[in-house]
């Protein structure tokens, strides 16, 4: 009787084991099987560092042919690689990623061009494009270039004062010189000086805050290139009287801009909601946190920007252009004419915010070669090296270049940087952490084991 009891209960735990392995593996079988059909992820990481930016999100959606990403390697390095390519993967199905072992398949990978491990290629038909480093800005500028094709051409003008490519000092543009590199444009300076004459070859022109009054050979090339279908992107700073770097009123290309509905303000914009002291950040950097409709800025929403030492913009409509608003300062704002002094002294006369301090325009040319753009905005330092990477000045640059070369789809927020989120802890903190953890700690978990020995001696 016992013994058939017994058997009997053995019989029920082995009948109950066996079901609760098999519930188990089916469920594992089939989180695999969705997990391998519906390749899902979730980024809870604070500034969604591993999401692909809405730019990435936009050329895939739009996608009107395959693309084939191809990354070379050693088996070893693949895990690393699908982290980041399996999303664009995931993005559409007309993009294919492979991953091939380039000591495997040795002769393959030179034919192919490979010349180290980790080389990225992007493929849209006969067009292929590689990208320098394993990172989504790369990746993505990749895909821009494999499907847009041709050159694009950024030309910086010299010779009055300007803001030089080169200069790796805080007001220099060696920054905007890598980034716009990065971006699929090439950069070219020109010294419109030595030949008054805008270069075939340049997609677009970049006047970044010129000291020095333009020559009238100068400002009339400018002026017949946009006209023309050309495409220019003047950044001009208030006209200061102090100091001993003072700045021209450079009438003459103020006139032509004028012309075209745009309206140089001799003024210093200041900005006294305090939103700057957040940043540590003064009055004269103005921020901005108030974009239009126009495409440049639609997608820059709750994305401030800053604008140091800026001036404010009078705009209307031309006889042969259309201007629009871009972004404006908050109400907290005002611009002073005192321009002959550092001294910051409100008056009754200043102009009160919301002031504009970016405009976009098209002439509307009679010309075959299409409509001409521009874009004005009142400073110049907002792209320096020292600004350059304050919140949403690099997206808000970008766009800018990609309106003015009409590549509108490409215009959103790009890829981020990775934050630096280090945690800084005074000495003080560090003693207390190191002895709470390291003493402590342990001593409780004595003392308890103690305690228990204790009570059960």
């Amino acid at each position: 009787m016992k013994t058939s009891w017994m058997t009997t209960r053995q019989t029920k735990f082995t009948l109950y084991t066996a079901v609760y392995i098999l519930i188990v593996v089916a469920a594992v079988s089939v989180v695999n099987f969705l997990a391998n059909r519906f390749n899902k992820s979730f980024d809870s990481t604070s500034n969604k560092r591993f999401t692909l930016s809405d730019q990435t999100l936009k050329i895939a959606k739009n996608l009107q042919q395959p693309i084939s990403i191809t990354y070379w390697d050693q088996p070893s390095k693949f895990q690393a690689a699908r982290d980041l390519l399996d999303r664009y993967k995931n993005l559409s199905p007309k993009i294919d990623v492979q991953y091939i072992d380039a000591d495997k398949k040795r002769t393959q990978a030179i034919a192919a061009g490979v010349k180290t491990l980790g080389t990225i290629f992007v493929q849209v038909g006969n067009k292929r494009q590689e990208a320098k480093s394993l990172t989504e800005e790369e990746v993505t500028g990749a895909m821009v270039r494999a499907l847009k094709g041709g050159e694009r051409t950024a030309c910086f003008v010299l010779g009055s004062g300007e803001h030089a490519l080169d200069d790796s000092a805080r007001e220099g543009y060696s920054r905007l010189k890598d980034l716009t590199e990065k971006n699929n444009y090439k950069t070219q300076t020109i010294k419109l000086l030595e030949k008054a004459e805008i270069p075939k070859d340049c997609t677009l022109v970049v006047m970044g805050g010129p000291r020095r009054d333009y020559l009238q050979p100068e400002v009339d090339a400018l002026k017949t290139y946009v006209e023309d279908g050309g495409r220019a992107l003047f950044m001009l700073d208030p006209p200061l009287k102090f100091g001993r770097q003072e700045i021209d009123e450079n009438q003459a290309l103020a006139k032509v801009l004028q012309g075209w509905g745009v309206t140089l303000d001799s003024d210093l914009v200041l900005d006294v909601s305090g939103l700057g002291q957040i940043f540590g950040l003064g009055p004269e950097f103005p921020l901005v946190s108030n974009y239009e409709s126009h495409a440049i800025v639609r997608e820059m929403k709750d994305v401030p920007t800053g604008f140091p030492i800026a001036r404010s913009l009078t705009i209307k409509n031309g006889d042969k252009t259309t201007v629009e608003k871009l972004f404006s300062t908050s109400d907290n704002s005002f611009a002073t004419t005192n321009l002959n002094s550092p001294e910051i002294k409100p008056s009754k006369s200043d102009k009160k915010g919301p002031l504009v301090l970016g405009a976009a325009g098209t002439y509307n040319s009679s010309k075959g070669n299409g409509n001409g753009r521009f874009i004005v905005v009142g400073s110049s330092t907002w792209v320096s090296n020292f600004m350059l990477p304050f919140n949403g000045n690099r997206d808000l640059y970008l766009n800018m270049l990609n309106w003015l070369s009409s590549d509108e789809d490409l215009i959103s927020i790009r890829p981020k940087a990775p934050e630096d989120r280090r945690l800084n802890m005074t000495q003080r903190q560090v003693s207390m952490v190191f002895y709470a953890s390291v003493v402590m700690i342990p001593l409780l978990i004595v003392v308890s084991g103690v305690g228990v020995w204790w009570r059960r001696r």
